[in-house]
C-alpha cells in the first residue's frame, strides 16, 4: 500500500498565537521580535499584513521599521507557543499515533492506516485545517504526499490555510519548476553553488544526476538528488518517540583568548573528554570529528576529519582534534571559542581501532576510559581529571554549551 503522509505547518505561528483573543492584532502589520527597544532585535515571525511590506523572518527590527514605520512589535512568549504546539499535536494524535514534530510549528503525520476511519489524505487534511481554526483560531497549511519530503514541499506550496496534494503523477508538474532553494536541505550557499552550474530548479537537481550532485555537494548532494526524484522512504516517528542522536558536541567560550599550543591542547582535552564520555554513556561510536573555531572578531571556521573506524575513545578524539587544529589554524592566532563535535554515529564497535592501528594501545585506552567512567560515576565528574586540565586556568572561566 502506498503511504499517505501529511505535513502540517502552522501559518505565521508566533504572530498567530499572539493574535489569539486579540483581533486588533489581525488588522495591522504586526511582528514578533526580540529586543525591540535596541532596534537590533531580530524578527521572529510576522503576520500576513507585515509580509505585504516585504518584512521577512530574521531581518533586524531596524530594517523592518524602515519598511513599515507603523509596524506593531510584540515580545515573544515561548511558553505559550510550546503550550499551543502540544494542544495542536494532541489533535493530530486523534487521527494517527505516528505524529513527528518538526520544530514547534510543524508536524508530519502518517495516516496510511487511518483512511478507513477518517477518509482520504486530503479529507483528513481538510478536516484538520477546519478543527485547528475552530478550536484554536489558528490556520495551518497541509501537504499530502507519498513521502515526507514532498509532503513538506506541499505544505509550503500554497499558504495560508490550504491543502496541496502531491502525487506520483503530478509531482514533476508541481514541484520540479520550483527554485532549487525550496528543496529541503538546500541552503543559500548550496543554492548559489548549484546556480553556478546552471542548476536552478528542483527539476534541474533531478536532471543533474546523483554523480553530479555528489561531486558538487558531497554525500548530501546525492541525498538531495534522491529527494528531488521522489525517493524518500524515511518513516514518520511515533508520537513521543525521541529523535535519533545525530551528533554529540561540546563547546566553550573562554574568559580569555587561547593563544599558546598548551592552551589549545588543554581546551581540546576538556571538550573531547566530555564528548567521549557522553558517547560511551549512550553506547555510541563516532566516525567523524569536527572542530569549530571562533576568533575575537567572531570569524568562524569549521573543519572535520573522517576516522578510519568508529570510536568513542577519548585519546582518539583528542589526537584527531589536535591534528585538525594543526592543519587548519595559524599558530599564535587568538581563539575565543572552541567546539568539538562527534558525528556519523553508530552502535557498531566491531571495527574500533586507534589512529595508529595499535591493538594494544586501543585495549589500554579502553581500560583507562572504562576506569575513569566508573570512578566519576561513583564520586562525580570532578573526582578524576587530566593533569593538563587541572593545571590550566581555562576551566573556571569557560562557558560550556551542549
Amino acid at each position: 500500500m502506498e503511504r499517505v503522509i501529511l505535513h502540517c505547518d502552522c501559518n505565521s505561528y508566533f504572530a498567530s498565537v499572539e493574535s489569539i483573543g486579540k483581533p486588533a492584532y489581525k488588522t495591522v502589520p504586526m511582528a514578533v521580535c526580540g529586543d525591540a527597544k535596541s532596534r537590533r532585535g531580530i524578527i521572529l515571525a510576522k503576520n500576513e499584513l507585515a509580509k505585504g511590506f516585504g518584512i521577512v523572518t530574521a531581518e533586524t527590527v531596524y530594517s523592518a521599521l524602515r519598511k513599515c514605520p507603523h509596524l506593531l512589535l510584540v515580545s515573544p512568549q515561548h511558553g505559550k507557543y510550546t503550550e499551543y504546539c502540544k494542544k495542536i499535536n494532541a489533535v493530530y494524535e486523534q487521527y494517527t499515533d505516528q505524529v513527528e514534530a518538526f520544530g514547534v510549528d510543524e508536524s508530519w503525520l502518517d495516516v496510511t492506516g487511518s483512511q478507513h476511519l477518517f477518509g482520504t489524505g486530503k479529507e483528513i487534511a481538510d478536516e484538520l485545517r477546519r478543527r485547528i481554526y475552530e478550536e484554536f483560531e489558528l490556520t495551518i497549511s497541509v501537504g499530502v504526499s507519498f513521502n515526507k519530503v514532498f509532503a513538506k514541499l506541499g505544505s509550503d506550496y500554497k499558504k495560508p490555510n490550504a491543502t496541496t496534494v502531491i502525487t506520483k503523477e503530478n509531482y514533476k508538474r508541481i514541484l520540479w519548476p520550483l527554485p532549487a532553494r525550496d528543496m529541503l536541505f538546500v541552503g543559500k550557499t548550496a543554492a548559489d553553488k548549484l546556480a553556478a552550474y546552471g542548476i536552478l530548479t528542483i527539476g534541474d537537481i533531478a536532471g543533474a544526476g546523483a554523480d553530479m550532485m555528489q561531486t558538487l555537494l558531497g554525500k548530501t548532494g546525492e541525498t538531495i538528488w534522491a529527494y528531488a526524484c521522489g525517493m524518500d522512504e524515511s518513516p514518520v516517528r511515533h508520537a513521543g518517540e525521541p529523535s535519533p542522536v545525530k551528533s554529540v558536541s561540546n563547546g566553550s567560550t573562554f574568559y580569555r583568548d587561547l593563544v599558546s599550543e598548551e592552551d589549545i591542547r588543554a581546551a581540546l582535552l576538556m571538550l573531547c573528554d566530555n564528548v567521549a564520555t557522553r558517547l560511551r554513556r549512550q553506547g555510541l561510536y563516532c566516525t567523524t570529528v569536527q572542530v569549530q573555531v571562533k576568533d575575537p572578531l567572531l570569524k568562524v571556521i569549521s573543519r572535520q576529519r573522517k576516522l578510519p573506524a568508529p570510536t568513542n575513545a577519548t585519546r582518539t578524539l583528542v589526537q584527531t582534534a589536535i591534528d585538525i587544529m594543526r592543519a587548519s589554524w595559524k599558530r599564535g592566532s587568538p581563539i575565543r571559542l572552541l567546539a568539538v563535535s562527534a558525528g556519523g554515529l553508530t552502535r557498531d564497535k566491531t571495527a574500533q581501532i586507534s589512529l595508529l592501528n595499535d591493538g594494544g594501545a586501543v585495549a589500554r585506552s579502553e581500560r583507562l576510559d572504562d576506569a575513569m567512567d566508573k570512578i566519576r560515576e561513583k564520586y562525580g565528574k570532578e573526582a578524576l581529571q587530566f593533569g593538563s586540565t587541572i593545571r590550566s586556568d581555562l576551566k573556571s572561566g569557560a562557558k560550556e554549551k551542549e
